[in-house]
């Protein structure tokens, strides 16, 4: 019975946390076609995608010290809700800029099922039933990236880039119903009493002012700003200008993304032999000197889809090891408010992957290039700031306990 009831909130909350990446990995194919059906330069579609970044990581910021108010459903009931409103506006829209907009409310709702299913677990379980759950949710993000672009991919074959959206609402209409009919609170009003605006803001105050946890949420984030990059460019990269159709694009960003996650798995085991901050510093260079080998091909004249997908792919797997090693070092010291470290973290990496976006889509016009120097940029930003915050004496007694 226990491990039954263990498996289905697994399955719930794993369910919920699924509804946020596949509103962005399904779109992706689609972008290129919303442009041509809306009229839309590159530039404006890809701000489609930078407005429900930039929300995703700022709602996060509101739902984790809410949900701890009030409870955790209140929160996912108005997240999930506005998730769908927002998607079927999507799904109706007529012009790009109201498509921003709704993207934006969009990915404000599903920021709700980023946030709080953390937080259930943490209300559940302690030590290895806590860490099966995060491991099937990890799970679900790994697939998410790999399966949502072909998924997406089929629906507009078959219904063209609005179905992607009223595919999304339903999504979000079954996590409704998933939160009203199987998931119990799991805050009680006794723990409610013991949080406040004050005290969320207390924590946030705490880290913003410890330089060592932002200088690791800023090698993650810039790592994430370059893929983020990738994200927004290599639709119209792969499908205009290479020609690829949106289900061979699809399998493209599959191969990366299975890079990526394919690498993460092996952060344990590289860390127990060489200290996790090794790891960091290793990858993070490696990661680096790819990108700028890809940098100069493509200064030179390059222009080889194939050189592309396998310099990113090499790319990928170092980031697989340094996204998910500096979040362990960044919370190393922070146990006591973990859940908030994790939050401002996961924030400060969509606002960082968004402003890359931004500026990027300045330049865009589906070449490779721009995409390029954007994605290289941020890697040896990453590089630069992993050796000013773990290269020094001052980290030497951290590598240590890393290594044990």
């Amino acid at each position: 019975m226990r491990s039954s009831g263990f498996f289905r909130i697994a399955l719930i909350l794993g369910l919920l946390s699924a509804i946020g990446p596949f509103a962005i990995d399904m779109y992706l194919p689609a972008l290129p076609a919303i442009g041509s059906s809306l009229g839309a330069p590159v530039g404006q579609v890809q701000w489609t995608l930078t407005a429900f970044f930039i929300s995703l990581g700022v709602g996060q910021l509101f739902y984790g010290p809410v949900s701890d108010m009030v409870g955790r459903k209140p929160p996912l009931y108005f997240g999930l809700g506005l998730f769908a409103l927002a998607s079927v506006g999507c799904a109706l829209t007529s012009d790009v800029q109201t498509l921003v907009v709704l993207r934006f409310l969009q990915g404000l709702g599903a920021a709700a099922g980023m946030a709080i299913p953390r937080a259930v677990v943490r209300d559940l379980h302690t030590g290895n039933d806590a860490a099966r759950i995060m491991s099937l949710l990890m799970l679900v993000f790994s697939i998410s990236p790999i399966l949502a672009p072909l998924v997406g991919s089929g629906v507009i074959a078959l219904t063209g880039w609005r179905g992607v959206f009223w595919a999304v609402a339903l999504a979000s209409l079954a996590g409704l119903a998933l939160v009203y009919g199987a998931l119990t609170e799991t805050r009680t009003q006794a723990d409610r009493l013991e949080s406040s605006v004050g005290s969320a803001l207390r924590s946030y105050g705490v880290l913003l002012r410890d330089r060592h946890y932002l200088g690791l949420v800023g090698i993650a984030s810039t790592a994430l700003a370059g893929f983020f990059v990738y994200l927004a460019g290599s639709p119209f990269v792969m499908i205009d200008h290479y020609g690829l159709t949106p289900t061979q694009y699809s399998l493209a960003f599959g191969v990366n993304a299975a890079a990526f996650f394919g690498a993460a798995q092996c952060t344990a085991l590289l860390g127990r032999r060489f200290g996790l901050v090794n790891v960091v510093k290793g990858a993070a260079t490696a990661s680096g000197a790819t990108m700028t080998l890809l940098l100069v091909y493509y200064l030179a004249g390059g222009d080889s889809l194939w050189v592309l997908i396998a310099l990113y792919f090499v790319a990928s797997g170092f980031m697989g090891l340094v996204i998910p090693t500096t979040s362990v070092l960044a919370l190393e010291q922070h146990g006591a408010i973990a859940g908030t470290a994790s939050a401002l973290m996961g924030t400060l990496q969509m606002l960082g992957g968004a402003a890359a976006m931004a500026v990027v889509s300045l330049f865009a016009n589906g070449q490779p290039l721009p995409m390029v120097v954007g994605m290289a940029i941020g890697a040896l930003i990453g590089v630069a700031l992993t050796w000013l915050t773990l290269g020094g004496a001052a980290t030497s007694a951290r590598a240590h306990e890393a290594t044990g």
